[in-house]
């Protein structure tokens, strides 16, 4: 069973660029497809990105539109997530997720292995 822990969240202008981590323990990470996804205050938990298991496919969510890159480093078993161009709408807490075979890769309910979320804020 995999532990997930993000961190890299924090307050940023509009315009700002972030990286998110998550660091994974306790199981074979590269036998995880990562996936991102974040949740606004009364806002169900959108898909952001997910990245295959050796880190040649990678899926967006539409919103993204060129600004957002998942990428992991299965030799330190940690997942990112490089966040520019940010707007005060990507204020939300971000989670990664893991799963060994997702059904559905822009699907939350796909995902059984959840960190606790990192918050990113963005300012006007």
């Amino acid at each position: 069973q995999v532990q997930l822990v993000e961190s890299g969240g924090g307050l940023v202008q509009a315009g700002g660029s972030l990286r998110l981590s998550c660091a994974a323990s306790g199981g074979s990470f590269s036998s995880y497809y990562m996936g991102w996804f974040r949740q606004a205050p009364g806002n169900g938990r959108e898909f952001v990105a997910a990245i295959s298991w050796g880190g040649d496919r990678t899926l967006y969510g539409d919103f993204v539109k060129g600004r957002f890159t998942i990428s992991r480093d299965n030799a330190k078993n940690t997942a990112y997530l490089q966040v520019k161009s940010l707007k005060p709408e990507d204020t939300a807490v971000y989670y990664c997720a893991a799963d060994r075979d997702p059904v559905l890769y822009r699907s939350s309910l796909s995902y059984h292995y959840w960190g606790q979320g990192t918050q990113v804020t963005v300012s006007s």
